[in-house]
């Protein structure tokens, strides 16, 4: 889809959003927002797209929502409308999670507001050694519970953690992102691309069913038992011991050969 206030790209089957207003820290507007939510909804039914990387031009990721292109018109606005702008902004981060795409943040310099919380979204998080989160809602009066932080943040640093990043507000850098476990990998910052790169190209010439899959049962098991998450995995497995990827594996280590995932 065409776009205008965010950049959009594929290229062998890996597809790339670029925040672009590198001169405000890649800031968001409603446009972007707008913009983002409907991409990322296509992209579920986008087979030709196996792996989605998220990055921003220039020095940094993302400083969350605008100012004064979002806040300070919210101001001017009523109940009715901030209703409508936070259920956009929820399933931006929705549609993330729920894509069957694996999705990688490539992120130098401030990832804070929105912009934490949209990497915070993604499968995984690569920082080069300038990056820095911040989920500093409440230091602007708001909710540190926004766009879903609430609930995912606990599930990857853990309960304690998640209170006192949501809590105080407070911007740590990439050893402390890597320490908690909010960062997978942190290198310099000149490698950040070939980093994000070489996992996209590994995950994009993988078995796309199974990743599906395992994307799906780690978001859904969040929520369940263990005998139901136990269940659906017995389920899904059995499935995918009947797939065509399944049995390629099987013929090629038998022929000692690279295997030919076709996603089936």
């Amino acid at each position: 889809m065409d776009t205008l206030h965010i950049d959009y790209e594929v290229s062998d089957g890996i597809g790339t959003i670029t925040f672009r207003r590198p001169e405000k820290k890649n800031a968001l507007t409603f446009d972007s927002y707008r913009e983002f939510e409907a991409l990322t909804r296509s992209l579920a039914h986008d087979s030709e797209v196996k792996v989605l990387i998220l990055r921003g031009a220039g020095a940094d990721f993302c400083a969350g929502g605008d100012v004064h292109e979002i806040i300070g018109k919210l101001l001017e606005q009523d109940m009715h409308d901030h209703y409508r702008f936070t259920q956009l902004t929820g399933a931006c981060v929705r549609n993330l999670r729920e894509m069957p795409q694996p999705v990688i943040a490539q992120i130098r310099g401030v990832a804070v507001g929105a912009g934490a919380v949209l990497a915070l979204a993604a499968d995984m998080r690569v920082l080069g050694e300038s990056g820095r989160f911040g989920f500093v809602f409440t230091k602007v009066g708001l909710t540190g519970a926004d766009m879903g932080a609430a609930y995912l943040l606990p599930r990857i640093v853990g309960l304690g953690h998640a209170s006192e990043l949501l809590l105080m507000g407070d911007v740590i850098d990439a050893a402390e992102c890597l320490r908690i476990g909010l960062a997978n990998r942190v290198v310099p910052d000149d490698q950040v691309h070939d980093t994000v790169w070489k996992l996209a190209r590994r995950l994009a010439k993988g078995p796309h069913l199974a990743q599906e899959l395992t994307k799906r049962m780690l978001q859904r098991e969040l929520d369940q038992d263990f005998a139901t998450a136990l269940e659906n995995e017995t389920l899904g497995q059995a499935l995918l011991l009947m797939g065509a990827d399944h049995a390629e594996f099987f013929k090629a280590y038998c022929a000692k050969r690279p295997a030919d995932w076709k996603g089936r």
